[in-house]
């Protein structure tokens, strides 16, 4: 009797520490609650305070840009010289040099990407689906600097072979190597676009007699579209933004013409050139860099809009 009250006395010792060593843990649970929305919260307003602060820097310092330099001329100007005794500011010659070797890149990225990413999502194996996609990734590893060194010292000379005219400094180059570049995006977007249509839609226009081709072609391609066309227009924003390989590979010449043969300047190099130079603060050249940063920011800006439009366009849900 003794012992089995003993036993009970112990397991109620037991069920009460039990009790209590729950209600400790609950409440720090509850505290856990209480207080991880509001980190979250904080966390997530970091992010949306530093956007606020770029734009309102970018446009304090255009402002006073465009307070010294007209609005129309600078955006109609094909003129840039802003170290000459009379310096002209025309973004032009920047913003064509943007334009062509992104236009370059997607000649590049968008059939070698697609391809890519037609044959992982239809034609590998899993085998060697997990073998390919991984070294393709590499390529998104590389620094852009690498990138520019590989440009200039590879690319360049070995065009100057099929193109005479071809300069030291060009913007064809750099536009090759930038497709190189992000081919993994397109690629693996694309991929993953193309790897979220639901196997019923293969299967059954396999068993209505399709080719592989065809079923990739006229069913799986058309079902992907939206995250194809979004991979394509993240890709050229991407091209947009890159800066250390035309830094590095299409020179300073700040040339407005079409001719991919030629030394061209993009608006990014512009920015790298102006702010490692000596353009003083206070400066017309200082305020310019800003004024350039902001045209960049919102043309990066509109290709992010313009891919969630198209992403939510033309989605296809099953």
């Amino acid at each position: 009797m003794e012992a089995n009250s003993a036993l009970k006395k112990g397991n109620a010792v037991n069920v009460r520490e039990m009790i209590e060593e729950k209600k400790s843990k609950r409440s720090i649970t509850n505290v856990l609650e209480k207080v991880m929305p509001k980190v979250l919260l904080a966390i997530a307003t970091i992010s949306v305070l530093t956007t606020i602060g770029i734009i309102f820097t970018l446009l304090s310092e255009t402002v006073e840009f465009f307070s010294r330099i007209p609005f129309v001329d600078f955006f109609t100007g094909t003129v840039l010289r802003p170290l000459s005794q009379n310096p002209e500011f025309g973004v032009l010659p920047l913003l064509t040099g943007t334009i062509i070797s992104s236009v370059i890149a997607m000649f590049v990225a968008v059939p070698v990407g697609l391809m890519t990413a037609i044959y992982l999502s239809e034609y590998a194996s899993e085998k060697v689906r997990r073998a390919l996609k991984p070294m393709l990734e590499i390529l998104a590893g590389i620094p852009t600097i690498v990138y520019g060194f590989f440009a200039f010292t590879f690319v360049t000379p070995i065009l100057r072979e099929f193109i005479p005219g071809l300069q030291a400094t060009n913007i064809l180059s750099p536009g090759i190597v930038m497709g190189i570049m992000i081919i993994p995006m397109v690629a693996s977007l694309s991929e993953d676009a193309m790897s979220s249509v639901p196997n019923s839609m293969r299967e059954g226009a396999l068993a209505l007699g399709s080719t592989k081709l065809e079923v990739t072609r006229k069913v799986i391609m058309p079902a992907a579209m939206s995250g194809i066309i979004a991979s394509f227009v993240l890709g050229i924003s991407r091209a947009i933004g890159e800066t250390m390989i035309v830094t590095i590979a299409s020179g300073s010449s700040k040339n407005f013409t079409f001719d991919i043969t030629q030394s061209m300047q993009t608006m990014t190099a512009y920015i790298v050139e102006v702010s490692s130079g000596d353009a003083p603060a206070g400066s017309t050249i200082y305020y310019s860099l800003y004024a350039v940063a902001a045209t960049l920011f919102v043309f990066t800006f509109m290709m992010n809009l313009l891919a969630r439009y198209i992403s939510r366009k033309f989605r296809e849900e099953y």
